[in-house]
């Protein structure tokens, strides 16, 4: 049985994470096999958007501490740099939009994975937590990096020192994600949000991507000539130009 099982439907790609029986805590196995259906989303160009969630009551608990336990286990050094560090690559420089619907318990890692997102959004019996510091580790997977951005300096400071759980409400509120859904409407509200994309022009969503990526590091006038730049690549698709006709002649 795959651990990330996949299927693309409406220009939509749906990565599950499925080791529902470990929280879909992250092996070696899970976390290659995430790259490898990120490359695919890649790759093809009938995909317009990438989801990823999890299956049963969990996103993700993180990693599986059974694997570092293991007396086989490479070191923590090999398992952010082989596993982690890219999966975090591989969907923020993906040049189309990556959903990720929390679906219940998002920790460490998988916590972080769902924050580089481009859009995250929860169910309403869903949480949050930076467990890192409950077994004397540092937040990885660019925890250190989204959250602050999100949620501010103190907030961020304070949920990865005290490891927090924190509500889908409460995430919602603080600006950790976009929005939460009552449990009910979750995976059609979740559907709605991912055809809505898949009908937008991609080149523009490409280029947003792009822009608000850049805007981390550059300064306002560096930004502007970014947005300048990307605005004209933008102004040249063929997407442009068709809606733009589209809405003259309404």
């Amino acid at each position: 049985m795959s651990s990330t099982p996949f299927n693309v439907a409406d220009h939509v790609a749906r990565i599950t994470l499925n080791r529902p029986e470990k929280l879909n805590a992250f092996n070696r196995e899970m976390a290659l096999e995430l790259q490898s259906r990120l490359d695919s989303c890649a790759r093809d160009a009938s995909i317009k958007v990438v989801l990823i969630t999890g299956a049963g009551r969990a996103f993700s608990a993180g990693q599986d501490l059974s694997e570092i336990c293991n007396a086989e286990n490479p070191g923590i050094g090999k398992i952010l740099s082989e596993l982690y560090n890219p999966i975090i690559h591989k969907i923020t420089s993906l040049n189309k939009p990556v959903v990720a619907a929390i679906n219940g318990i998002a920790a460490g890692a998988g916590a972080n994975i769902a924050l580089s997102c481009d859009i995250c959004v929860a169910s309403k019996s869903a949480s949050f937590i930076q467990a890192f510091s409950k077994i004397g580790l540092i937040p990885d997977s660019g925890g250190t990096f989204f959250l602050p951005r999100l949620v501010g300096w103190q907030k961020a400071s304070a949920l990865m020192m005290l490891s927090e759980k924190v509500t889908a409400a409460e995430a919602m509120q603080m600006g950790m994600i976009y929005k939460f859904f009552e449990d009910e409407v979750f995976e059609s509200s979740v559907n709605e949000i991912c055809i809505q994309l898949a009908n937008m022009p991609a080149t523009g969503l490409a280029y947003t991507k792009r822009a608000l990526q850049a805007s981390f590091h550059n300064s306002l006038h560096n930004q502007l000539i970014e947005e300048d730049e990307l605005q004209q690549q933008a102004a040249g698709s063929p997407e442009f130009a068709q809606r733009v006709r589209a809405f003259v002649k309404k």
